[in-house]
């Protein structure tokens, strides 16, 4: 129940400063009785598309450690601690980074990064990864979360979404102006319910070829963590294990919102189309080509 509490009032929350934030700039007026401004309607376009990302890009870490109940251990005594905090500092002197807070939590096999910057970001594993795999492999996978932050792929994918999202906000209300106005005929100043109902359902549709193309390249940024925590590691071997490790482990299931920053995922038929990750298979692929 709290996931889904939470869900909502992040969707509120955001639904409520997007609203404010186009009021304020009066970017709300896209439909006039000349027609459709579509200057105002790019603006619009562009406050909900990147409002709504960034928004979820700034929440990231704060809702990572809320929604996983995640132990923050960077100033743990205990001796596993200290091995993921050093890990994970070692990691990060290479990438030319600061060391990201490192928490652990309860469940299946997986590991995450989020936050929005490369310099204040967070990297937890599970309780299940660190329970079913070597120190060697788990440092492997320390080295691909890493590497996500000093990649920037949080705010990389931040970007994307936000294009997308705008394409969608956009060429969803320009079609449904020209349905009201050209095919269904209306002759008012106002849009009709030809407007409405077509914008609503190209949101629909439109989001879901953005989705599409948004996993894309999220699944490619996952090829590329890979081999860069092998370049960390100093060898692709320990990243070859921890794949294959994980291929045949439950990576359990994640907070939405931290899915396409974990390690693994399971994608399989229509739905690996939308998947943020690679196949197993495929990324052991990969790396094995790579010299």
């Amino acid at each position: 129940m709290k996931r889904i509490a939470l869900f909502l009032l992040t969707n509120l929350g955001v639904m409520l400063v997007l609203g404010l934030a186009v009021n304020l700039l009066g970017l709300n007026s896209f439909l006039t009785a000349n027609g459709l401004n579509l200057t105002s309607l790019l603006g619009f376009a562009l406050v909900m598309g990147f409002g709504g990302a960034f928004i979820s890009l700034l929440i990231s870490k704060p809702m990572a450690k809320w929604t996983t109940r995640l132990q923050l251990v960077n100033d743990s005594p205990d001796p596993t601690h200290r091995w993921l905090v050093q890990t994970t500092e070692r990691f990060a002197q290479k990438a030319g980074i600061k060391t990201p807070e490192v928490g652990i939590y309860e469940g299946a096999p997986n590991a995450f990064a989020t936050g929005a910057f490369k310099n204040s970001a967070l990297v937890a594993v599970s309780t299940g990864l660190l329970q079913s795999m070597t120190k060697e492999e788990v440092e492997a996978v320390i080295g691909h979360e890493v590497a996500h932050v000093a990649n920037g792929d949080m705010v990389t994918m931040a970007l994307i979404q936000g294009v997308m999202n705008t394409f969608v906000v956009f060429l969803s209300r320009v079609i449904g102006y020209f349905v009201d106005k050209v095919v269904l005929r209306n002759t008012n100043d106002g849009p009709g319910m030809g407007y409405y109902i077509t914008t609503i359902v190209l949101d629909i549709l439109l989001g879901v070829v953005a989705a599409i193309i948004v996993a894309w390249f999220s699944r490619q940024r996952e090829f590329r963590a890979d081999a860069d925590a092998a370049t960390l590691m100093g060898r692709k071997q320990p990243m070859i294990n921890a794949l294959a490790r994980l291929g045949g482990l439950d990576p359990g299931e994640m907070p939405k919102a931290m899915q396409a920053m974990g390690i693994s995922a399971r994608p399989s038929g229509l739905m690996a189309l939308f998947s943020s990750h690679p196949p197993m298979e495929e990324r052991i692929a990969r790396l094995k080509q790579q010299a």
